[in-house]
């Protein structure tokens, strides 16, 4: 056992490193990313989330036999007691698997509009949006799906048993954790809207400041997660947590009901596949539009030289910018539930499609948002969310993007059960056109009906090689900001010949059609390219934050010079985002 080895890596947040990385990114250019440290490896196993309390409770999995599946359902419950902020078991999120064989499935638990929702529910009687009914408190709420999407996976495709897979999870909530430095701060901050909810007051405000160190014990949830261990789904959507669920929507005047929970189901369906440079992109279908989008900007792409146009260039930014453009345009349009409307798939993620969508692309010159609207994609039919990857030794691979929308959702906590209620009817179109939270518009397809998926913008991806080969396991949260840092990652690795860690941490841009902005994060652009993109007819914005917090891992075949033995022929390279308080876990 001498030579299996686990090593730990915890990405701190720190404002000085942070900006003083971006600054050495930008200014060597592709030559840059020699100088940053190499990504932490492992050579059995390895689990990458934003949480290092989270990623050893997978390990913890692997270690006692379990493959990726038994370890990304161990790590998503355990992400729901440490990373309150967005990891859940009151909201939803995807999966994609990728098993040892090449076999490939995804599970939707994607959160579901109560039986009661209405079309007008969040307009008042002059017909105007009013956000605040669908992003804070009871009415905001969908049904959540994460323990129904995680618990299907662990039946269907695990190995361990449930009450294996929950125990880290309910460890950390009896046992408690230390909270970090933005936690405690990020808790202080949100007091006073937890303070306007009795439940959530009751477990998340006291009468002095949280500070970092300090043991965060949940009894309550611990309760919660010990029930679902030993009845399984059957708790959170028929037993003692339905009801707590549903007195807690009574209470407050929300809308999910017994019936709402007992008819939830996690949905297996087939993912979307796509190519790029000879890669095969395996991605989540709808109701995400985040693969479909993922492909068509790749799709956009494709024919240019993006690696001698340069990383970060503003030939490159152009060009990657302008497909956005076009590909959020389309979102707004065509994406919506396809157990409710039809969503011409094919169509969009055709390479012809973006061919012709890419077709009055200027190299030299911003087109407008107001005359790109949505392309024609039938004629070719044949913010606060958490990402983690898993991979085992025998190569399945397990990629789960989970999210309760805003930061600690609807900002309600169910009492008795202790966790946050999502906000994810903020995610349908309350009115055609109207902006969500992110800014993101929609049409007819996303319109808001009981028992409907609301569209995300979640993008958990698997990448094969050429070869046919495992080779990139990632997703990021980030809202809208979701599917344009996946499709940077990608070409970061692929194009531009950067390890994971190297395209984790590299900067990025966003452009979503509406609003007309092409934002940057913060230092992430030098001056004379920021200049340069003005010149072109660009609208460039520096972003107050950062976009997205990538948890990623990388396949690397062939001899290791740090393997601890001889005859290494894999590795498992970790991309850790430093935007956030990720960690890795591997041996």
């Amino acid at each position: 056992m001498g030579f299996q080895i686990t090593r730990y890596f915890r990405a701190k947040k720190n404002n000085w490193c942070w900006s003083l990385a971006l600054i050495l990114l930008v200014q060597v250019v592709r030559a840059q990313v020699g100088d940053i440290p190499r990504p932490y490896r492992a050579y059995h196993g390895l689990v990458v989330s934003a949480r290092p309390e989270a990623s050893e409770a997978g390990l913890e999995m692997l270690r006692r036999g379990g493959n990726a599946i038994d370890a990304a359902v161990a790590t998503g419950f355990a992400l729901a007691v440490v990373h309150p902020v967005a990891g859940n078991i009151g909201g939803g999120g995807f999966m994609v698997i990728r098993f040892a064989d090449g076999r490939t499935t995804t599970i939707d638990f994607r959160e579901t509009a109560p039986q009661a929702a209405t079309r007008d529910m969040f307009l008042d009687e002059q017909g105007r949006f009013v956000p605040e009914r669908s992003q804070q408190g009871y009415l905001a709420s969908g049904v959540p799906g994460s323990v129904a999407g995680l618990l299907l996976a662990h039946e269907k495709y695990g190995r361990l048993s449930r009450a294996e897979v929950l125990e880290p999870a309910i460890r950390l909530a009896e046992e408690g954790f230390r909270l970090t430095r933005e936690q405690a701060a990020r808790f202080n901050a949100f007091r006073e809207a937890f303070s306007r909810y009795p439940s959530t007051r009751k477990y998340f405000v006291k009468d002095t400041p949280f500070r970092e160190g300090e043991r965060f014990v949940q009894k309550d949830l611990a309760r919660t997660l010990r029930r679902i261990q030993q009845y399984g789904a059957d708790d959170f959507y028929r037993g003692e947590t339905a009801d707590l669920i549903v007195a807690e929507m009574q209470r407050g005047g929300g809308l999910i009901t017994h019936e709402d929970l007992a008819s939830y189901r996690a949905i297996e369906r087939p993912p979307v596949v796509g190519t790029y440079r000879g890669y095969r992109i395996i991605s989540m279908g709808p109701p995400s539009s985040g693969g479909i989008g993922l492909i068509q900007l790749l799709n956009a792409v494709e024919p240019y030289d993006i690696a001698e146009m340069g990383f970060g260039s503003s030939a490159t930014i152009h060009l990657m910018a302008e497909a956005m453009r076009r590909v959020y345009a389309d979102r707004a349009q065509w994406l919506g539930d396809p157990d409710f409307v039809k969503v011409p798939v094919q169509g969009l993620i055709s390479k012809e499609y973006m061919r012709r969508r890419m077709a009055d692309f200027n190299p030299y010159r911003a087109d407008t948002s107001q005359r790109i609207t949505h392309g024609d994609p039938w004629a070719f039919e044949s913010q606060e969310t958490t990402h983690y990857s898993v991979v085992d030794d025998e190569g399945n691979a397990v990629s789960v993007t989970t999210t309760i929308n805003g930061a600690y959702g609807s900002l309600v906590v169910v009492d008795g059960a202790g966790f946050f209620l999502n906000n994810e009817m903020d995610d349908f179109s309350a009115a055609p056109g109207v902006p969500n939270m992110y800014g993101l518009v929609g049409s007819e397809a996303n319109a808001i009906a009981p028992g409907k998926r609301m569209l995300s913008s979640m993008t958990p991806t698997i990448v094969e090689d050429p070869e046919g080969r495992l080779f990139l396991v990632l997703g990021t949260p980030g809202g809208s900001t979701i599917i344009t840092t996946v499709f940077q990652l990608v070409l970061n690795v692929i194009d531009h010949g950067m390890n994971i860690q190297q395209a984790v941490l590299a900067p990025r841009i966003h452009h979503q059609w509406l609003p007309d902005v092409l934002y940057y994060e913060r230092r992430g652009l030098p001056r004379d390219v920021v200049e340069n993109l003005k010149r072109r007819g660009w609208k460039v914005v520096e972003r107050s934050g950062t976009s997205g917090r990538a948890h990623a891992i990388q396949v690397v075949y062939g001899p290791d010079e740090l393997a601890p033995l001889p005859g290494v022929t894999r590795v498992y390279l970790a991309g850790v985002d430093p935007r956030g308080e990720g960690g890795a876990a591997g041996y």
